[in-house]
């Protein structure tokens, strides 16, 4: 175990004199004042913050005469009477690689900025023919491949509406995602690889299509056929028969979509104008369409990818993400900062558990990013991280990463810091995270984002520190959603954030606020075990167990409710040939009991074959516990938004 809050990494004075957070406070005369005052002038003086950040990155649009700020949440607006576009900031430049693109057989492809420019033009062009406009929705069921980067471009250059779905999302979830917004135009692939395998969404694409009103075209991507071709995805069509399959509007191919040269224009609307529709996990009920407005995501990714990665021009950026998770987006936006995103189209750990490390060696990553489990899958598997010499910084996100996580980061790249980033799809970017002016402590989160004012929250609504409260904000941030698609009243965005702390987003995780600004992030307060008065995030459970060699996966419930204590269950996936014997489980209990507290030795311990999670990896503890409760398992949880929904039987009571 290491201890959490163990000093790992301490800046140096060469590493502040060359961070981008050093120099834009000096452009704003506040050189050398400690961060948390800097922050606290962020957040209470917001129209000056906000202000700084557009003329400091020089913002191309119209800015207006309106005020910076007006109104409250839920329901602020920005920069009243601005106008600009996404993708006229992010194609600004005209020189130097773009974008770079590798996949899991080995592929790779490098675009310039002025191919990337041109090809973002062709497929404008072709969106135009199809009768796509300003506010139309465009739909990609696509995986992490530069045709999805140039389509979004291409959307939001014309003021239209993006939205995605990666192809491993089964088809009721990505019906009950696009069905919502009634997209014009559909782009999908033919299939994907993943693993060492091949996957055929041919079939799947079709009865996407069939159930999607209004559907003027489908563009095919033959990215499995293109490559057994041996050739570039643009240059092959789709599979003869497709026109007949395809219930819905015209079919063609992505050359016949790109066919046409045309000059690149940029609809420049207005700062809340939507810009994508990103939705959240669906594991319960139809999905939230969340919608962000140009102007704040442009806004928000500026200051974050600078000031929390430092990142650049000249900078190569990894995350390692699907088109159906929210940091894709944020990968993307290195563009906007002149840094070169690395899309990658494949499984993290094919066809070794170092598969992502040797990406970021052969590539020349400055930053690298992951989710939390990565890392310490990294940890279990025994790699050693080789030839990362370029490697500034690494993130890591999606759950919380625990003290272990961190210091073997510390120890495997030393030198090399490590920021734990949460926030959110609601605002496609982190409430907390790390600057390079903080050190590094094990299992523990530097600081408050720039301009976002977090704060912990007891239950009477009153503010905590060093003691677990709910996160919340209380105060606006310009990439909060503008609405909910479908949502005319603001009822249903008003329920998810605000039906708590009247006039405060309620974010729904544990957080244990310091003085300082750090923090530790616990979980999600909807899951939270509560065992006799002591409240303690599920991540400090799953520490404790999956230490334990024998485990490769847990999840534990707790199935108390307001008034009435239940019963505390833990679920375990054991490693090849372990067994749970009663010794093991004795041992268990021990551990518990002594490194957490007595209260938290489970009542029960069940082995299962597999803990279930979404698509994009999250542990699903809010939907079995609601099975456990005695909710349906179709009720609780939509199998087409699991990874691996055959293992909910295993949870029924």
């Amino acid at each position: 175990m290491v201890a959490e809050g163990a000093l790992l990494w301490e800046p140096t004075d060469e590493t502040t004199g060359r961070a981008r957070l050093t120099r834009y406070l000096e452009s704003v005369g506040r050189a050398g004042e400690p961060y948390e005052d800097v922050w606290r002038w962020s957040v209470e003086r917001p129209e000056e913050f906000w202000t700084s950040i557009w003329d400091y990155f020089e913002v191309i649009g119209e800015r207006g005469d309106g005020p910076v700020i007006s109104g409250t949440m839920p329901g602020a607006e920005w920069f009243t009477g601005s106008t600009l576009n996404y993708a006229e900031n992010a194609l600004r430049r005209t020189d130097g690689v773009a974008v770079v693109f590798v996949s899991e057989d080995g592929a790779r492809q490098e675009i310039s900025y002025a191919e990337l420019r041109e090809e973002v033009a062709r497929v404008r062009a072709g969106l135009v023919r199809l009768g796509v406009g300003r506010g139309d929705r465009v739909a990609g069921y696509l995986p992490n491949i530069p045709q999805a980067l140039i389509a979004f471009l291409a959307t939001a250059s014309l003021g239209a509406i993006w939205s995605a779905g990666s192809p491993d999302f089964g088809v009721p979830s990505v019906v009950d995602r696009f069905k919502q917004i009634e997209p014009k135009v559909l782009i999908a692939v033919d299939g994907y690889h993943y693993n060492g395998k091949t996957y055929d969404r041919s079939a799947a694409v079709n009865e996407i299509a069939a159930a999607l009103p209004g559907l003027r075209a489908t563009v095919w991507i033959p990215y499995l056929a293109a490559v057994e071709e041996g050739r570039a995805p643009q240059q092959a069509e789709p599979a003869p028969g497709h026109d007949e399959e395809l219930p819905r509007g015209e079919v063609i191919g992505w050359e016949g979509l790109r066919a046409q040269s045309a000059p690149l224009e940029f609809e420049r609307v207005p700062f809340g104008h939507p810009l994508w529709i990103l939705y959240s996990s669906g594991t319960t009920g139809l999905p939230k369409p969340i919608v962000h407005g140009h102007g704040g995501v442009v806004l928000e990714h500026l200051k974050s990818l600078t000031f929390h990665q430092d990142l650049g021009e000249g900078d190569v950026f990894f995350w390692y993400t699907t088109t159906g998770w929210m940091m894709w987006n944020y990968l993307i936006g290195a563009l906007l900062v002149g840094a070169t995103p690395v899309l990658y189209d494949g499984a993290a750990t094919h066809p070794s558990a170092a598969a992502l490390w040797r990406i970021a060696a052969t590539e020349g990553v400055t930053y690298f990013g992951v989710g939390a489990p990565y890392i310490m899958a990294s940890l279990k598997a025994g790699v050693t991280p080789e030839g990362l010499e370029r490697l500034r910084g690494i993130g890591s996100t999606g759950s919380p990463l625990p003290p272990e996580g961190f210091a073997w980061v510390a120890e495997k790249l030393p030198g090399v810091p490590l920021g734990s980033f949460s926030g959110g799809t609601d605002v496609c970017t982190g409430f907390v995270g790390a600057t390079v002016l903080h050190p590094i402590r094990a299992g523990v989160i530097p600081c408050r984002s720039l301009g976002a004012r977090v704060e912990s929250f007891d239950p009477s609504g009153k503010p905590v520190f060093g003691e677990v409260g709910e996160l919340v904000l209380t105060a606006p941030m310009p990439s909060m959603p503008v609405m909910f698609w479908n949502d005319p009243t603001g009822e249903r965005y008003r329920d998810s954030y605000f039906d708590v702390y009247p006039g405060v987003w309620r974010h729904g995780d544990w957080i244990k606020l310091e003085r300082d600004g750090s923090c530790v992030i616990y979980g999600r307060s909807d899951s939270t075990l509560n065992r006799g008065g002591v409240r303690m995030g599920t991540s400090e459970f799953y520490r404790v167990v999956e230490r334990f060699d024998r485990i490769v996966d847990s999840l534990v419930i707790d199935t108390g409710q307001l008034g009435r204590e239940g019963r505390l269950l833990l679920y375990v996936t054991l490693a090849e040939g372990a067994e749970l014997t009663p010794d093991f489980e004795q041992e268990l209990r021990t551990t518990l009991r002594r490194e957490l507290s007595p209260r938290h030795v489970p009542d029960e311990i069940h082995a299962v074959p597999g803990i279930p999670r979404t698509l994009s990896g999250k542990k699903l503890e809010v939907p079995v516990r609601k099975i456990l409760l005695g909710t349906p398992v179709e009720e609780a949880a939509n199998p087409d938004a699991m990874a691996n929904p055959e293992v909910l039987r295993y949870f029924t009571p």
